[in-house]
């Protein structure tokens, strides 16, 4: 008799935990993903704004899982889901499973204004980081070059959209290097003359978190020279300027370089399940989940991460963070050992350990 076969779309930190926690179980794994290594997702900011580079913060999956005999990586592009059948749609092919997991992620979302994508950059690949990088340091190269003192203030603003930890860090570090790691470098600019722009459309920086934490940000950010614009919201863009929404009215932004964390929107295999399960996605597109983190309706079904709606005890959402998805992942390891012993599996629990924003090198905000 054949093992069970385990197929996991995705490498990210879900994925992979699942992957290894099932190190030691009679079954058969396969991981899938069009990308061959498995990122660091947090620190993608680092790579943005220079701090660290790409090699840093990725992991080739055939090398995590290398002594692990019985799971195999394979790269491919997941194209449908097959339920009835069992199967797996390729680009390529099929692959054919006993118990699915996916856990593909979320991408940037533009709210309705996908063609924003190509003026502002989202941060979720490294090929996302490697362009914004390219962006921030050409901007202050094209302001050196400029002798007209529009085009040198054009270029010396920098828009963050999204007041969330990724706008967070972003616009921290851009301070850092405008304030410090530039000073000196160019002769017809000031670096530190840069305007860092953070616009966030709720009352606060941070809003997921608690007590006193957001103002404290919005401190630190302003104590690096960030401009903190909260309540407003980007209603147009263009090559040299952005038009935001705020409580005077509508405002024009002079800016060649905007840059995007206002949002995210769960990965296209999200809409995949909701279609053929008929279940209600979110208006983040994140498909809903049984408590064992299962499709409704379907048994064998995991998913997990940020592409799933799963309550914490009180009954709101799990923030989509690597910590939920590791977690997610151990749960579901568990739960496959528990069906093929036939041990009842409990309800998904979040243990919160905390979470961190850091604001440049020496500044941060954290939940404990």
């Amino acid at each position: 008799m054949s093992q069970h076969r385990v197929l996991i779309v995705g490498g990210g930190f879900g994925g992979l935990s699942v992957a290894r926690r099932l190190r030691r179980t009679a079954v058969d794994v396969t991981l899938v993903d069009r990308r061959n290594f498995h990122l660091f997702q947090p620190l993608l900011y680092q790579v943005a704004t220079g701090g660290l580079s790409a090699a840093d913060i990725v992991a080739p999956l055939r090398s995590v899982l290398k002594r692990q005999t019985n799971a195999r990586v394979l790269l491919a592009e997941v194209e449908d889901l097959d339920f009835d059948g069992n199967r797996v749609i390729l680009s390529d092919g099929h692959l054919e499973y006993d118990t699915l997991v996916v856990a593909t992620g979320a991408t940037h979302h533009y709210f309705g204004n996908d063609h924003w994508e190509a003026l502002a950059p989202g941060l979720k690949t490294i090929e996302d980081a490697t362009e914004i990088r390219r962006r921030i340091f050409l901007a202050f190269e094209a302001a050196e070059r400029t002798s007209k003192a529009n085009e040198v203030t054009e270029w010396l603003t920098f828009v963050v959209v999204g007041g969330g930890r990724t706008g967070v860090e972003l616009a921290g570090a851009l301070a850092e290097i405008a304030r410090d790691t530039l000073k000196h470098e160019f002769r017809s600019i000031d670096p530190a003359d840069a305007r860092i722009i953070l616009l966030e459309g709720a009352d606060c920086v941070l809003p997921s978190y608690p007590g006193r934490l957001p103002d404290k940000a919005k401190k630190q950010l302003e104590q690096l020279g960030v401009s903190v614009r909260t309540g407003s919201l980007v209603s147009d863009m263009h090559t040299d300027h952005v038009t935001i929404r705020g409580r005077d009215g509508l405002e024009q932004i002079r800016a060649r370089t905007v840059l995007w964390g206002a949002g995210v929107t769960a990965s296209r295999l999200a809409q995949r399940i909701v279609h053929a399960t008929g279940v209600e996605s979110d208006r983040l597109g994140r498909v809903p989940v049984e408590p064992d983190l299962t499709v409704p309706g379907q048994p064998n079904v995991f998913v997990i991460g940020d592409m799933a709606i799963c309550g914490d005890e009180a009954g709101q959402p799990l923030p989509g963070v690597a910590p939920v998805a590791i977690q997610q992942g151990q749960y579901v390891a568990r739960a496959i050992r528990g069906r093929l012993q036939n041990r009842p599996t409990r309800p998904f629990r979040y243990r919160d350990y905390g979470t961190m924003a850091t604001i440049g090198r020496h500044r941060a905000v954290a939940v404990c």
